[in-house]
């Protein structure tokens, strides 16, 4: 009854167009609001560790992670640029003050091609399904989260899977969008169809688990945060917090399936780069065999820290942005209709 009462807007308010577009506002307020963190540390690790050419790193922009290839040491990739930094702060403050702002958001605008567009898909998908999926379970609506959730993120990583391949392929061979379309006919011509959804299981193995745990826990916190606030309505701050706390709480879980999500596809992205993509990675069992085998059971919980301090303010951000955007359009279309009434019949 309590989840009822504080639920947040009803999908069947607003229209799935303004659905889309407060899904595609926070997925670019999240990204503005997160890619500094992750420049940082990348900025980071290429002083401590210089990237040679072909090596391919993970560039997470608080939406999805992107598989980056390293260019030739004559480039001037902004990951390369010389800086002596001392800790985080040290290099926010000198990459800012040296720089100038710009650079916090390096590399960012060819990761939103395809990262607003998924989240679009995903945050649209969940609420369609998430309200058609209560009508139907009614006594076992509570549990609609968890599997609108699940479909969803299986569905979005279907259809962005094999685009981010393409997409490293063609920063591999240094091609241009216009060329799309020949990058495609030769990867189906010389490796087949299948080879395009290299590396969707990992992703599956991660994505699903988290989205079902995520949407699940944040509609259970969202209706006990407005129960004990007594509020008809989430506010901003109860949705940012909801979505901080399901999205840690995912992301720990889940985080033996990063790690491996994480390695597999720098050994795909640098197959592609070498021209070895026939060479398929070692599948997901084998990969986390062979982290336990050198690192011990630990290895699989490696970077535990960055991916709790990377996951809970995208988790929130994007969800508290999202909640916001529907509720306008949800104060909108009632004005609208008020206005549609008090106008006299002609």
């Amino acid at each position: 009854m309590s989840s009822q009462k504080s639920s947040s807007v009803q999908t069947g308010d607003i229209t799935p167009v303004q659905q889309m577009i407060a899904s595609c506002s926070g997925a670019i307020i999240t990204s503005l609001l997160v890619t500094p963190l992750d420049v940082v540390k990348i900025r980071l690790q290429a002083q401590k560790n210089p990237f040679p050419k072909g090596k391919c790193f993970v560039y997470c922009n608080g939406l999805m992670d992107h598989i980056c290839v390293c260019e030739n040491g004559n480039s001037k990739a902004w990951y390369k640029t010389p800086g002596h930094f001392s800790g985080t702060l040290d290099a926010f403050i000198k990459i800012m003050r040296m720089e100038g702002i710009r650079s916090l958001w390096s590399g960012l605008p060819p990761t939103l091609v395809m990262a607003v567009p998924a989240t679009v898909i995903y945050f649209t998908c969940y609420d369609q399904l998430c309200a058609s999926l209560k009508l139907r379970m009614r006594g076992h609506s509570d549990y609609a989260p968890l599997l609108a959730g699940a479909i969803a993120r299986m569905g979005s990583a279907t259809v962005i899977s094999p685009l981010e391949l393409i997409r490293t392929k063609m920063q591999s061979e240094k091609q241009s969008y216009r060329e799309m379309s020949a990058v495609i006919r030769s990867a189906l011509q010389n490796e087949g169809w299948r080879s395009m959804w290299r590396g969707w299981g990992p992703t599956l193995l991660r994505d699903v688990p988290f989205s079902a745990m995520y949407w699940f826990n944040y509609e259970k916190g969202k209706a006990w945060l407005c129960q004990y606030y007594n509020c008809t309505q989430p506010t901003f701050a109860i949705t940012f917090t909801a979505g901080a706390l399901s999205g840690s709480f995912a992301s720990i879980v889940t985080l033996p399936f990063d790690v491996v999500k994480t390695k597999r596809q720098v050994e795909l992205g640098e197959l592609q780069t070498m021209k070895l993509s026939k060479q398929v990675s070692s599948s997901t069992y084998h990969v986390m065999k062979r982290i336990v085998a050198e690192n011990g059971v630990s290895g699989l919980f490696a970077g535990f820290l960055p991916r709790l301090i990377k996951v809970a303010p995208a988790c929130a951000i994007m969800i508290s942005t999202y909640e916001f955007g529907k509720a306008f359009f949800h104060k909108y279309n009632q004005q609208k209709q008020r206005t549609t009434r008090l106008q006299p019949s002609t």
